[in-house]
């Protein structure tokens, strides 16, 4: 059963929004509601965290506060009406459209060029050098390591290996969504937009693409083409294999411990072929 929103989150809802009849449930039973409602105002969506979830939800408001803005002026993703940080609440504008994964359009060129160009929306409004982030990310993959997980000891041990001798230097950090890929599109009348930006943080703009790298780039290798065509350029340099080796350890443990085995499956696949780059 998904999570449901706490008396204090419905209440503040109710402020909000006021009378608010159910149109569909689409929460992903991972601690965070998400509903579509329609009051008398319009449809909206209502997002609330539990408590494994809250930081996810911090992140989101953060996205939407700071970052999200010359997406919702394009008309690309939802603006947030309503937050609460403390309760872990928000309400937003809802978006017509269907998921993009699964859908026809998962497959068409003309949907990542229009990812690619959505997605330097969002990486263009500012940037700035992190002397840090690099040693902070590659401590984290290696604390993914030591939770629960199915990854066979020797390749854990050669992802220790490398996590571990890979040197630390500036690099240049951007607002990033974190988890862009068909999952957090949209289609709607062949405009693509985006959803759920729960992992929002500013970092290298690289780290958008692993998603989409380890996936349907590789199922359709055209797909990579048409992003850039509509990104512009490709911001990749010479720690991609190490982020792609890290997004692979979080994967990997991440989804085995939420019970996800076909993401879990991805996670060792793109280990496998991170770790064929050292």
């Amino acid at each position: 059963m998904p999570p449901s929103l706490t008396p204090a989150q419905a209440s503040l809802v109710q402020t909000w929004i006021g009378d608010a009849s159910p149109v569909a449930d689409m929460s992903w039973n991972l601690d965070t509601v998400v509903l579509h409602v329609r009051t008398a105002a319009g449809e909206r969506i209502v997002k609330a965290a539990g408590p494994k979830a809250h930081h996810h939800l911090l992140r989101e408001i953060a996205a939407h506060t700071g970052a999200t803005g010359p997406l919702v002026e394009a008309g690309r993703t939802s603006r947030m009406l309503h937050a609460d940080s403390d309760a872990g609440v928000i309400v937003l504008e809802y978006q017509d459209g269907v998921l993009v994964e699964g859908s026809p359009a998962e497959y068409a060129a003309d949907t990542y060029r229009q990812a690619g160009e959505l997605l330097r929306l969002l990486h263009d409004q500012a940037a700035r050098l992190d002397d840090e982030l690099e040693e902070r990310e590659n401590a984290k993959a290696l604390a993914w390591l030591e939770r629960p997980h199915r990854v066979s000891s020797d390749i854990a041990a050669e992802a220790r290996r490398v996590l571990r001798a890979a040197p630390a230097r500036p690099v240049r950090i951007v607002p990033t969504h974190g988890d862009w890929h068909p999952r957090n599109w949209l289609i709607d009348q062949g405009r693509v937009r985006a959803i759920d930006f729960g992992r929002f943080a500013w970092r290298p703009p690289q780290t958008d693409l692993a998603r989409m790298d380890a996936r349907q780039w590789l199922i359709a290798p055209g797909l990579e083409a048409a992003f850039f065509d509509g990104y512009g350029d490709d911001p990749r340099d010479d720690t991609w294999n190490l982020e792609k080796l890290r997004q692979a350890v979080g994967t990997a443990v991440w989804a085995h411990q939420v019970g996800d085995e076909a993401f879990e499956a991805q996670g060792h696949r793109m280990l496998a072929a991170a770790l064929t780059a050292f």
